[in-house]
């Protein structure tokens, strides 16, 4: 009688996970760096000089400053959404990746850990390119800057982790489109990345304060600019409970889904 092979530890697991990732997607990192680095200096370039001519200063900064250190943030929400959602889908459901994983000795949560780890490192590498083009404009200022990655990569977990639970929920690639324009690019507009929080609605601003990316924002802005963040541990409190929340229930519901 064969006995049944021992589960790997969870820190190998979900690293075995990551490593799969990011090994198919060596084969195309030319041409995705490429575009973390044109994306945000079209952005940049565009409103920031272009519109930032009109609006003038915000918040004591020029708004070329107000933008890049809110893109920053977006730009993690967006690259960790997207690779949580229509790319693990397709590993999930489309290449059967995920059935083939499970047959090992590696649990779904250990799959679901490894998806959001992965998402999380590309939001990594799409917000230190954009910190290099703000740095090349002159926008960063300070050591506190160098905190802004370790910031991004956990605001990473939490959108990668949110995104998760829609993508074991999801039955098509159109599901996302909910996602998309019902949660994230309101998030995106009212979350203090384009203009300030303080300038919305009473009823607006308090949603927007309960929103992940609102507490990304207001950490890595004032890093960026050299300044204390005023209220960093509660803001990185709120985006580890996004997370924890996020992966728990993703793990749960790809559990029922892969019936593993």
């Amino acid at each position: 009688m064969t006995r049944p092979a021992q589960r790997l530890p969870t820190y190998l697991a979900w690293g075995t996970i990551w490593h799969r990732n990011f090994c198919v997607w060596r084969k195309i990192a030319p041409a995705s760096l490429a575009g973390n680095f044109g994306e945000p200096l079209l952005y940049l370039l565009a409103l920031g000089y272009g519109l930032g001519g009109f609006v003038g200063h915000i918040e004591g900064m020029s708004y070329l400053v107000f933008l890049a250190t809110g893109i920053v943030s977006s730009s993690a929400m967006m690259s960790a959404t997207f690779e949580a959602t229509y790319s693990a889908y397709t590993r999930m459901a489309v290449q059967g990746t995920w059935d083939g994983i499970t047959n090992a000795p590696i649990e779904i949560r250990d799959v679901v850990l490894g998806e959001v780890a992965w998402a999380a490192t590309k939001s990594l590498f799409s917000a230190v390119a954009i910190l290099a083009v703000a740095g090349a404009l002159g926008v960063l200022d300070g050591w506190r800057a160098l905190w802004v990655p370790p910031v991004v990569l956990l605001a990473g977990l939490c959108f990668a982790s949110l995104a998760m639970v829609v993508t074991t929920a999801a039955r098509s690639y159109d599901f996302f489109l909910f996602y998309t324009t019902l949660v994230i690019t309101p998030m995106l507009l009212i979350s203090g990345v384009f203009f300030p929080i303080e300038s919305m609605p009473r009823a607006v601003r308090l949603l927007a304060e309960a929103l992940p990316l609102s507490h990304a924002v207001g950490v890595v802005r004032p890093l960026m600019i050299g300044l204390r963040p005023p209220q960093p541990l509660l803001d990185c409190m709120v985006l580890a409970a996004y997370t924890a929340a996020g992966i728990a229930i993703a793990s749960w519901r790809a559990r029922r889904r892969l019936c593993v």
